[in-house]
């Protein structure tokens, strides 16, 4: 791979979880509507991004990924008791976005923001799961590459400056366009106290547009 070539680069594809030995399709994107990225700026998961930069435009895809080259295995760890109070809004529990399967941003007392799906509501606690929704999947993605080219230093520019600001990264290959929010979130810092964020994506829970998923 050529570290120094920006590509940009539009593939339409569909995204499998094939983890059971069964092929289930998590998400799938059009010509109309493609996946589009500029490769070399780490937005994009490792071996998605070696498998298919080098392809030409028409070129078929057709490969899996492991969990370990995907979103990593499901750690227990990563599942947390989070005090209740944390996600009261002007006194009051915010029930409109804090709810079973609602994917939520989180940000810790150094300013870290990544997100996390709610697993369940009690009297006193939020349980948070901070894993990626794809972590322990087997990935396999099916598609073509509608376009390959060197990128332009304007469309680096652009979209280096629309990314800027995020907190911390994004990295997808498939499952996020354009590095929106989602894809591989940075869920490794330390979780001691967590505050809800009001910030941008409050309350998008998956697909429910740009923030999650698609």
């Amino acid at each position: 791979m050529d570290h120094k070539t920006k590509k940009y680069i539009t593939a339409s594809y569909r995204l499998y979880d094939i983890t059971d030995g069964r092929k289930n399709l998590i998400e799938e994107t059009s010509a109309d509507r493609p996946f589009t990225f500029i490769s070399g700026l780490g937005l994009l998961l490792e071996e998605f991004e070696r498998q298919i930069i080098g392809l030409e435009a028409g070129s078929k895809f057709d490969f899996a990924l492991t969990p370990e080259q995907a979103f990593g295995e499901h750690s227990s760890e990563r599942v947390l008791d989070l005090d209740k109070q944390i996600f009261h809004v002007d006194g009051k529990f915010d029930q409109e976005n804090v709810y079973r399967d609602a994917v939520i941003p989180l940000q810790d007392e150094d300013g870290n923001r990544f997100y996390g799906r709610v697993m369940e509501v009690t009297d006193e606690k939020v349980k948070i799961d901070l894993n990626h929704p794809l972590a322990g999947r087997t990935l396999n993605f099916c598609g073509e590459i509608n376009e390959n080219r060197e990128a332009t230093s304007e469309e680096v520019a652009q979209l280096t400056e629309k990314l800027s600001g995020r907190g911390s990264g994004c990295k997808c290959g498939g499952h996020g366009h354009q590095g929106e929010c989602c894809g591989k979130h940075h869920h490794d810092e330390e979780c001691g106290h967590h505050r809800h964020s009001d910030g941008e994506c409050c309350g998008k829970h998956h697909n429910d547009g740009e923030c999650c998923s698609k």
